[in-house]
């Protein structure tokens, strides 16, 4: 005898109505699924901010002499015998020789050196 261990599927057809029937409780339980989700990270969220919040107020201050940089900015340059509009095109240039953002470059100083003081 053989032994058959597959079990037997009742194929049970359905009406239109109960097609619709299945189709909209599927729809509303993936919707209330999607909502339990969206809950959940605003909860997060909320939970996040607050804790920066906290560690923000904690944070020491700037000193007050000296102004916040801009972002991405590294300093001040101090220029020697060059005006701003030399310096900005050094600048540039020496980024792109580098191939490096300009904003992760800092410059200390810029000199003109004029063939005389060779």
């Amino acid at each position: 005898m053989d032994l058959l261990l597959a079990k037997t599927v009742e194929v049970k057809n359905f009406s239109l109505s109960e097609g619709f029937l299945y189709a909209l409780i599927g729809f509303c339980l993936v919707l209330v699924v999607l909502a339990v989700l969206m809950g959940f990270i605003y909860l997060l969220s909320y939970v996040v901010r607050k804790f920066e919040k906290k560690t923000k107020k904690e944070a020491p201050a700037a000193p007050a002499g000296e102004a916040p940089l801009a972002p991405g900015s590294s300093g001040s340059v101090k220029l020697f015998n060059v005006d701003d509009r030399t310096a900005a095109m050094v600048m540039a240039i020496v980024a792109d020789e580098l191939k490096t953002p300009l904003n992760e470059l800092k410059f200390i100083s810029i000199k003109e050196i004029n063939e005389e003081e060779k």
